[in-house]
């Protein structure tokens, strides 16, 4: 499911970054390079509405992906490496005849 949802996400950014790209500024129109009015290639509104109701659509899915994906990152339990599960040869007690911190296989010296 959580792979589903990033695949989705992913999807979803590459979308919205594309309806941004196609928009234009204020100052350009796509009509005037083909020698007609600014208004007479999308009709007379032009393609500003269709692009601005598709930009916001892919913006409300892009917020409620991440959120969702967020929630799920919450929700998942992950264990520390701090935890410790068991304990280290200095962490363990001496044996019996067995000095703390002497090497086990040494010679004793006369």
């Amino acid at each position: 499911m959580t792979a589903g949802l990033v695949i989705l996400h992913v999807l979803i950014c590459c979308g919205l970054i594309l309806a941004i790209l196609l928009q234009s500024g204020k100052g350009s129109d796509l009509g005037a390079a083909f020698g007609g009015s600014s208004q007479t290639l999308f009709g007379s509104t032009g393609a500003v509405p269709f692009l601005n109701k598709l930009t916001s659509a892919i913006a409300i899915a892009f917020m409620i992906t991440s959120l969702s994906l967020a929630f799920i990152a919450s929700r998942v339990i992950k264990s520390s490496v701090m935890e410790g599960k068991g304990r280290t040869q200095q962490e363990m007690p001496a044996g019996e005849g067995e000095r703390p911190g002497a090497p086990v296989d040494t010679p004793v010296q006369k």
